[in-house]
Order: structure tokens, then C-alpha cells, then sequence
């Protein structure tokens, strides 16, 4: 059996509290996710990740692994030799045993208890998995088809991972962390036992101008100088189509403009709002006469501060 280091993996020490691996887990995932990372490697990289935390995250895996000590990643290595009677349930050879495969026979072990000892049915194991998906698909709604390897039971009852293709629905509004119970889409059962669970966490994806929070969503929404001093009305795109924004005069940057019900649908029927946040945006090339409008600008406000507060005068002026 080749030894995989999943402290490593993680980048993490083996004293790592539950909170860093959690913490270690979610910003690998996220950097190495397929849909989201460019870099080479990245779909081994983030199959290998998951793998380590699907161990660690559990108190008895952790401490199983803990006890099979030190190697260097990849090393062929034995267990200590009552390991396998104290976690795994069998002391029979290893060889050609896959670490990740080991770890899921010790939660189905478990799972199936009293039931697999006696050779009965036994229940399919349960499967975890992060899924990332755009605001539109949160928006919308979104059928997503997934190759997965899945835990099974092979024909003699042990654990082995085996590919295959789930079609799962997400529904509408799926927000970031939220997590999905596919009942009977895990793991298949053994000898009649029913099949596990698929639960699925949800991952919004970075989008290129929209900002998640729950289910309200954000917009930087550039504005020219005299829109913001003079107020206008723009459009704006939203997940739901282009709208007509009135932005009111003096907008200051940093302003949210709300569009009620503009944001991402709640399960209850709702919509969360949809915020432009006001950033004023000055032209890299000015004319002779838009430079002569600023300087008439300039005189006519001549006693405006708006760093008096910051400069501790009491105000910031007319």
C-alpha cells in the first residue's frame, strides 16, 4: 500500500486543529476547483485534496491515520501490525489496497455495524462532494451532470471507487454553502442493503461583475463625475435581464443603489435585492473646454472641504 501524506496535501502540521483543516480544505478547494482554476493539474490537484479531508475531517479516520505514522508520499508501507484488527476490521494482507479505499471501508465498517458482520445487507455509503456553479445557474435554476467515483460494495463486500455519471437538478437560488440531500444517489448497498446519500455543498463561482451575500447581490456600478453630481438614469444589467437605474443626485462613491427584489430567489418564493455600489470614475483624457467646465467648477465650490473632517475642521463645508 503507498502512503499518501494528507496533512501535506492540505499544507498543513499534523497538530492542525479542525478549524485550520476545515479553514485549509475550502481555500484549496476553491483555488484547485476545475471550473474555476487555470493552472495545469488542477482537477488531480483538487481529487487529491478532497481526499484529504474526507479523512481528516472525521475524528476516528483521523486518529486510524494518525496510527499508521510517518512515510514519505508515495513510500510502499505496512500498517502497525494490529491496525488493521483495531480500525479496519481485518487482519488480512494489504498489498495493492488504495489508502483512499482503506479509509472508506473503515466508515462503512461502521455504517453497516452489526449487519456486515453478519454478512447481511448493508447500507451504500453516504458521498460528499463540492459543486461549483455560476449566479446565473443560482439564478435559474441548473440540471448539472457530474462524473463522479463513487464508493460501492464489490461482489465480496468490500469498499472500491467506480465511475459513474449522476445527473442532479439544482434548484433555484442555491445559496453559497448551501448544502443539498440527494437521497439514494450515493454509494450503492450490498447484498439488498439501500443505496447512501449524496450530499452535495454548494459553491458559487467568482463571476466577472456580480458579488453574492446570501441571497442579495452586489454590482460596482462606475459612474461619470456629473451623473453622480447631477443624477441620472442608466441601465444596469441584473442576473434577470437589464434594468433602468435612477441614480439621484450628489451620489457619493461607496453609495448603494437598491433594486428591491432584483436578487437571487429565496426557497420560499422571494427574491433577495440587487445593490450597485456608486464608484466614481474620472476620464483619462480631458479637453481644453471640459478642463476650463472643472475650473469654473472648482471656483463656484470654493468653499467646499471634503477633507475637513478628516483634517479635524469641524465639517466638510458647503
Amino acid at each position: 500500500m503507498k502512503f499518501k501524506d494528507y496533512y501535506a496535501s492540505l499544507g498543513l502540521e499534523r497538530g492542525a486543529s479542525e478549524t485550520d483543516i476545515k479553514k485549509a480544505y475550502r481555500k484549496l478547494a476553491h483555488k484547485y476547483h476545475p471550473d474555476v482554476s487555470k493552472e495545469p493539474g488542477a482537477e488531480a490537484r483538487f481529487k487529491e485534496v478532497a481526499e484529504a479531508y474526507q479523512t481528516l475531517k472525521d475524528p476516528e479516520k483521523r486518529a486510524a491515520y494518525d496510527r499508521l505514522g510517518k512515510h514519505a508520499p508515495g513510500e510502499e508501507f505496512r500498517p502497525p501490525p494490529d491496525w488493521g484488527q483495531q480500525y479496519a476490521g481485518r487482519e488480512e494482507s494489504f498489498e495493492g489496497v488504495d489508502l483512499a479505499d482503506l479509509f472508506e471501508e473503515l466508515t462503512a465498517r461502521h455504517a453497516g455495524g452489526a449487519s456486515q458482520r453478519a454478512g447481511g445487507p448493508i447500507r451504500g455509503e453516504d458521498y460528499e462532494l463540492r459543486t461549483g456553479i455560476s449566479i446565473e445557474q443560482a439564478f435559474e435554476g441548473a440540471l448539472l451532470e457530474m462524473n463522479l467515483s463513487m464508493p460501492e460494495y464489490d461482489a465480496t463486500g468490500r469498499m472500491r471507487r467506480v465511475p459513474r455519471t449522476v445527473k442532479v437538478r439544482v434548484p433555484k437560488g442555491a445559496a453559497d454553502g448551501q448544502r443539498l440531500r440527494l437521497s439514494a444517489m450515493g454509494g450503492r448497498g450490498f447484498a439488498g442493503g439501500p443505496a447512501g446519500d449524496l450530499y452535495m455543498t454548494i459553491e458559487l463561482l467568482p463571476h466577472r461583475i456580480f458579488r453574492a451575500d446570501g441571497h442579495d447581490l452586489y454590482l460596482d456600478l462606475p459612474l461619470a463625475p456629473w451623473e453622480a453630481a447631477l443624477g441620472a438614469t442608466i441601465e444596469v444589467p441584473t442576473p434577470g435581464g437589464k434594468v433602468q437605474l435612477k441614480v439621484p443626485p450628489a451620489t457619493a462613491t461607496g453609495s448603494k443603489l437598491r433594486l428591491s427584489g432584483r436578487g437571487l430567489p429565496r426557497p420560499k418564493g422571494s427574491n433577495g435585492d440587487f445593490f450597485a455600489v456608486a464608484r466614481i470614475v474620472m476620464p483619462k483624457v480631458w479637453s481644453a473646454r471640459a478642463r476650463e467646465l472643472m475650473q469654473e467648477l472648482a471656483a463656484a465650490t470654493r468653499d467646499f472641504s471634503p477633507r475637513a473632517e478628516l483634517l479635524g475642521e469641524g465639517g466638510h463645508g458647503n
